[in-house]
């Protein structure tokens, strides 16, 4: 009796580990498809913790669209993090476009992640970038601004390492600035804003890049400020402001020196006042002496008085120290 319960506990055991790690839905599926997925495939799968519907799953839909997937390359795509599914759908997309690309591509391009699928698509449909409005001057000093709209392709060879579509505007932009800032009038770019197009196409904006520029289109052009006008209006005002600063100087150093010789004036008429302080000391001294007599000084006052009566005509301003009559007081 124990035998056979043995044997019967080991067979069931047997078959619940064979569907523990074979999906049979999947497995007949696969079958069915054509797919040589064996039950140790699956197996091996949930040793290595492999999801076997994220990658048998897939790998049916290659398959059934003609596409000869290894499951052992799916599978590695799959532990090394990549989407497996989103590989095999832009596979299949590129297959049916008729464009170029195979497994060891567009698994490159997922790993580096990016999206393949959408890359794939974009190459059958192409996308419009639609830039920002971007400002530029023309030579005549007038400012516009110009909206550009980009017409790109994905370019599935230089989709890894390639730049971006922000690296696209930003050098679209900058060929805008440098074609409105070469033209002689902003009437140029209004009359002829396809020139621009050219102009910047000529310029293989789309080097190094992910994506291959088919067509850039100028949308709208705008009439801004006339930045000539404004920067001339602002040289004036700055020069207005020197030159004003440079006579506030000049004007600064001639009271200064205006004052200085004031100055040296009334120093050199203290100096004059000073001595003739000493005048009426002189003569008291000559009196005592004997050597003035009192005819002389008589003469000596009315020479005085003439002078101040010069002076006083010719409107000098007499120093209130020559007016006094300070011989007299000497005398006494």
């Amino acid at each position: 009796m124990i035998g056979p319960i043995v044997i019967a506990v080991v067979v069931l055991l047997v078959v619940w580990v064979f569907f523990y790690f074979v999906p049979v839905g999947l497995w007949i599926s696969a079958i069915a498809a054509g797919v040589p997925v064996g039950p140790m495939t699956f197996i091996g799968m949930r040793l290595r913790k492999v999801n076997p519907h994220r990658v048998v799953g897939p790998m049916i839909a290659a398959w059934k669209a003609g596409l000869k997937l290894s499951v052992s390359d799916l599978e590695a795509h799959y532990l090394a993090g990549g989407n497996v599914e989103r590989v095999v759908r832009a596979l299949i997309s590129a297959d049916k476009a008729g464009i170029p690309l195979d497994f060891k591509r567009a698994a490159a391009i997922d790993l580096a992640g990016r999206d393949v699928y959408d890359a794939v698509a974009m190459s059958v449909n192409p996308r419009v970038i639609e830039t920002p409005k971007i400002g530029a001057v023309a030579k005549d000093g007038i400012q516009l601004f110009a909206i550009a709209k980009v017409t790109v392709r994905a370019n599935l060879e230089r989709l890894v390492g390639g730049a971006t579509e922000e690296t696209v505007i930003a050098r679209v932009g900058e060929g805008i600035v440098s074609a409105i800032g070469s033209a002689d009038s902003h009437k140029e770019v209004l009359e002829n804003p396809d020139a621009i197009s050219k102009r910047v196409l000529e310029k293989g904006l789309d080097a190094g890049t992910a994506f291959e520029i088919l067509s850039i289109d100028i949308a709208d052009v705008d009439v801004g400020k006339n930045i000539g006008a404004q920067l001339q209006a602002d040289q004036a005002e700055a020069d207005l402001k020197v030159a004003r600063a440079k006579a506030e100087e000049r004007r600064a150093m001639a009271i200064a020196r205006e004052q200085e010789m004031k100055a040296l004036v009334w120093e050199r008429r203290a100096a004059v006042i000073e001595a003739e302080a000493e005048i009426p000391k002189a003569i008291a001294d000559a009196f005592r002496k004997g050597q003035l007599g009192i005819m002389d000084y008589y003469r000596l006052k009315n020479i005085q008085a003439d002078t101040r009566m010069r002076e006083s005509i010719a409107g000098e301003e007499i120093p209130p120290e020559a007016k006094a009559g300070g011989e007299g007081e000497a005398l006494t």
